[in-house]
């Protein structure tokens, strides 16, 4: 790259990192950090979520996959991102939101008991640190591949990133963070639509791409098992590493893991809850779910343009550096780089706030330190945003290891997270006992362990694949987790354990010294103010209403899925 490339590179990304060290100032309350005193208007929210939900480990994954095994990966910001958006935001997170909770495993303690808290926070950790080290790959990858920068100069930058996020993270939390998160969007969508441009016009279009893809056959190098170049136009051409798996269980999975983004990641939930009434959460939602899917349109579309240009391409997830580099020019290619960086940071913000605030509020206040001062917990919150981030380079031996990027993801997730899925489901829309929770993860979890050692690490010769295959297991996890889930709420001496639904909490029988009204954490949900339903001086205008949209974009992902490209 050009000293103009990467003067446009430090030049914008710096002015954002400054802006979010100047909105930091004045934080000084659990509510303000945590939850932005829920005052956040809708388009700020869902901007948030676009920033973080398509940030450059979901470009460079995305063109990878989609240049290796199709356009099955579309299945996940379409009917994945609508069904995970309906499910948090008509379901689960206004529940949290409106008894006064923090994060989302908080109210896995109001619903199944302090255990199942504590389950649920961990099993977040490990998620959202193994979406951080994705990103941290992804960023490598680019710098390398695009910047030129030696292994060693390109780590140092990463690093450097991470603190400077982490410092204007750790002193704003979540108001610097969507501030800065609004801005990076811009950039982010900028910087892929320009890639995009450029290899579309380089190519010819969508039907001299198309050509060449069925010119090439088998012979390109780098497909999945099984498929041929011109196959990857087709969502159901994909059938799995071991071409035996039927494409509607890669559609389920990739609802399930989209849902789980959407319900478990406090990431994503952490912004609704700081929205300013329901009707902003909801909005919100459907804001960043659209963004998304039209900005996946654009860069996901790059894998198949990439796939026809190169065909002699054996490592995929590098095929979107490879893209940027040999298709812009000065000037364009800063720009690029610059919203790269410019989504790492935004990751990087968002899981140091809102994992920061996992650990804070649902491990150290709940069961390790209790009864101390706000600005204790401030200051905990702060230095466990930098921890957080560290872990996520801990994941990178096994990225390294798997064929993609999102091979390995999918790999970690159906482990424990579509568990906590289901359970969070099966607390928002029944009333069963309290014990249903954890006897759900148990059964879910153990699978998953064992399925996950089978794939990963020991390969048990008994255990068929269609049981713990990378795609079967999600499946499987809702199986699992269901009957731990019946088991519990069928059992005769659970049934009359107290359970509630959304409506309210109550204490069971035997449930280790909750929070009091005088402990901080009961204090602190005083602080959120009352909860609104919408802004409006009287009812919502139907052209204003989430439901309508969140159909329209129903509509929309059907027609792409299964008129288009299935």
């Amino acid at each position: 790259m050009s000293a103009l490339d990467w003067l446009i590179v430090l030049g914008l990304n710096g002015a954002i990192i400054a802006y979010g060290l100047r909105r930091a100032r004045g934080t000084s309350t659990s509510g303000e950090w945590f939850l932005s005193s829920r005052a956040l208007p809708w388009w700020a929210v869902g901007l948030s979520l676009f920033a973080t939900n398509m940030d450059n480990s979901e470009f460079v994954s995305a063109t990878g996959t989609i240049a290796s095994e199709g356009l099955h990966f579309l299945s996940a910001h379409t009917f994945g991102g609508l069904v995970g958006v309906t499910i948090a935001t008509f379901l689960i997170v206004p529940a949290i939101y409106r008894a006064g909770l923090y994060t989302n495993s908080e109210y896995l303690e109001h619903r199944f008991g302090p255990g199942t808290r504590v389950l649920g926070a961990l099993i977040q950790i490990q998620y959202r640190t193994s979406v951080l080290g994705l990103m941290i790959w992804s960023v490598h990858l680019t710098l390398v591949g695009v910047g030129g920068l030696r292994p060693a100069l390109s780590w140092a930058l990463i690093v450097s990133l991470v603190l400077l996020s982490g410092v204007y993270t750790a002193v704003g939390g979540l108001r610097a963070v969507v501030a800065t998160d609004v801005l990076q969007s811009v950039l982010v969508m900028a910087g892929g639509l320009a890639v995009c441009i450029a290899v579309w016009q380089a190519v010819g279009g969508w039907n001299a791409m198309v050509a060449q893809l069925e010119s090439l056959g088998t012979t390109a190098e780098g497909l999945a098992p099984g498929l041929a170049a011109a196959d990857l136009v087709h969502v159901s051409a994909f059938r799995g590493r071991d071409g035996t798996t039927s494409p509607a269980v890669i559609f389920i999975a990739w609802i399930l893991i989209s849902s789980g983004w959407w319900t478990v990641s406090h990431t994503s939930t952490q912004r609704m809850m700081g929205a300013r009434s329901l009707w902003d959460m909801k909005m919100a939602g459907v804001l960043g779910v659209g963004v998304s899917l039209v900005i996946l349109l654009f860069t996901g579309m790059l894998g198949l343009f990439g796939r026809a240009q190169f065909p002699v391409f054996a490592r995929p997830d590098e095929m979107y550096p490879h893209l940027i580099s040999t298709y812009l020019g000065i000037g364009a290619k800063g720009l690029v780089v610059a919203g790269v960086v410019s989504a790492a940071v935004s990751t990087f913000d968002s899981m140091g706030s809102s994992m920061s605030a996992v650990f804070t509020r649902d491990i150290y206040a709940r069961f390790i330190s209790r009864d101390r001062h706000d600005a204790h917990y401030l200051r905990v919150g702060r230095m466990a945003t930098v921890a957080i981030l560290v872990l996520g380079f801990a994941y990178l031996p096994l990225i390294l290891r798997a064929p993609t990027m999102l091979a390995a993801f999918r790999s970690v997730t159906s482990v424990f997270v579509t568990p906590l899925l289901i359970v969070y489901l099966v607390g928002a829309v029944t009333r069963t006992n309290r014990r249903v929770g954890m006897a759900g993860l148990a059964t879910g979890g153990l699978y998953g362990v064992v399925g996950f050692v089978d794939r990963e690490v020991i390969d048990v010769s008994w255990l068929p694949s269609w049981l713990t295959g990378q795609w079967e297991a999600f499946v499987w996890a809702v199986a699992f987790t269901a009957a731990g889930c019946a088991f519990a709420a069928l059992h005769p001496r659970w049934r009359e354990t107290v359970g509630v639904g959304t409506a309210g909490v109550e204490a069971a029988a035997g449930d280790a010294s909750p929070p009091g009204a005088d402990d901080w954490l009961a204090k602190s949900s005083g602080e959120l103010g009352p909860i609104r339903l919408h802004p409006f001086s009287e009812r919502v205008p139907l052209l204003a209403s989430p439901a309508l949209y969140t159909g329209l974009l129903a509509a929309i992902s059907a027609w792409l899925v299964f008129g288009v490209f299935w």
